[in-house]
């Protein structure tokens, strides 16, 4: 025990005597002056672009491709880990160049990759599960890379294998899925919203077109992504084309209703029939606005706030109404009953100019005369005069455009005002009288 003892004793003084050697040596400064002289010239850099460079002075405002602008102005608190990854590769070539010895400087690189990774994971990733996953997974695996035991821990991680058949999985090949597989959604979902939303904001296209876009780019990207991930599970794609082809046959009967969900979700697209904002009447008389065009299925919101999930196949298997898809004016219309003694061309001259006085209401003499605000006799009740108004505005008469409540109020003042009565369901009673008894 003394003797162990008295060996580690003597291997920690060779150690301490080697590394102080080290530190005290030509060498040892000769790569501190180069990282100085790295980190210096990287923060010099960093900071001219920051202070210099419009993309990463100015926050940017509203306008054309703001979203890919924002992103690229984020990437400033990245440039001094890049700059100082690149001066360190420089100073790793000159330090083997001149003095032939790197150590220190691929040491303090390696250090300047985790901070990278660091900032690129604390700017960049919002998903708290996430971003620990990927701090606890990515930044331990730079510092293994730094010592030079990477390749160590694949080794044991390879050692460590199960076999079932002709089919081998070991730990490192599942780590490897769990690791890149993660990595690979992650950029998918990143890449699916920020591709859509720079393509949603091209406005020289209109939004069916836009909408087919969007949807080509999120299916390409979800395709890539599953071959990159079945590489990196060692599947060999070219025996996969032909299990596919067979599985494809029975999953066809199996799938038929998702596979025509997704091909009429498609053809609506290219049809241009619907468009994000339309306001859709389903043959059922369930009703409200496009928020989103999926794959599968749209969604459309009523105005109570409620999102009715419709699969793609029935607006191309039924009819339904589209309110406001080629033009967003409406017309609507209110009734009610006069009595008969009212002076009916004065009521219609009021009627007119209360229903014009609502600021929703379309109205004025630029307009054809077909879309002014009117009014008129659309029958004869058995109480009173059946009084009908038309006008047109721009949108439903539902949630903002709300319109048909407040003219029905408009309306009942300007009668009560005017001193126009609005008739009680009526009946006339005669008696006539016949002989000495009563007919009624």
């Amino acid at each position: 025990m003394a003797m162990d003892l008295k060996s580690i004793t003597e291997l920690s003084e060779q150690i301490t005597s080697k590394i102080l050697d080290w530190i005290s040596s030509p060498l040892f400064y000769s790569q501190l002056s180069l990282i100085l002289l790295a980190t210096i010239l990287a923060f010099s850099f960093s900071s001219a672009l920051k202070r210099h460079s419009p993309i990463f002075r100015d926050e940017p405002k509203e306008g054309s491709l703001q979203f890919l602008r924002h992103g690229i102005y984020q990437i400033r608190d990245l440039l001094f880990p890049l700059f100082i990854i690149i001066f360190l590769g420089i100073a790793i070539d000159l330090s083997d160049f001149f003095i032939k010895q790197s150590a220190l400087v691929r040491i303090f690189e390696g250090f300047a990759v985790v901070l990278m990774i660091y900032s690129i994971i604390t700017r960049f990733v919002s998903n708290l599960l996430f971003k620990s996953l990927l701090k606890w997974i990515a930044i331990p695996i730079a510092m293994l890379h730094i010592f030079d035991q990477l390749g160590t821990v694949i080794n044991y991680l390879q050692s460590m294998f199960i076999e079932i058949g002709n089919i081998r999985i070991s730990a490192y090949g599942i780590v490897r899925v769990l690791i890149f597989g993660s990595i690979l959604f992650w950029l998918g979902r990143v890449s699916n919203r920020a591709g859509q939303k720079i393509i949603r904001q091209q406005e020289q296209l209109d939004m069916g077109t836009r909408e087919v876009f969007a949807k080509l780019f999120q299916v390409a990207l979800f395709m890539v992504i599953f071959l990159l991930l079945l590489q990196v599970m060692g599947v060999n794609i070219t025996a996969l084309a032909v299990f596919g082809g067979a599985l494809g046959v029975g999953l066809g009967f199996g799938l038929q209703s998702i596979a025509s969900n997704f091909i009429s979700g498609i053809i609506l697209l290219l049809d241009r029939s619907l468009a994000v904002g339309d306001f859709i009447e389903l043959a059922d008389g369930r009703k409200g606005s496009i928020r989103e065009l999926n794959m599968r299925s749209t969604t459309l919101e009523t105005f109570d706030g409620k999102d009715i999930m419709v699969p793609n196949e029935q607006f191309i298997t039924t009819s339904f109404i589209n309110w406001t898809h080629k033009n967003k004016k409406q017309r609507y219309s209110i009734e009610f009953q006069v009595a008969y003694s009212t002076d009916l061309h004065k009521l219609f001259d009021l009627l007119r100019k209360v229903v014009s006085s609502h600021p929703k209401v379309l109205s004025g003499p630029d307009l054809p005369i077909e879309e002014r605000p009117d009014a008129e006799i659309c029958g004869f009740g058995d109480s009173g005069v059946n009084i009908l108004i038309e006008f047109w505005m721009e949108g439903i008469d539902d949630g903002e455009y709300r319109v048909g409540g407040d003219l029905y109020l408009m309306i009942w003042d300007a009668l009560k005002e005017n001193q126009i009565e609005i008739p009680f369901p009526q009946r006339e009673i005669k008696i006539i009288k016949v002989g000495e008894g009563v007919k009624l």
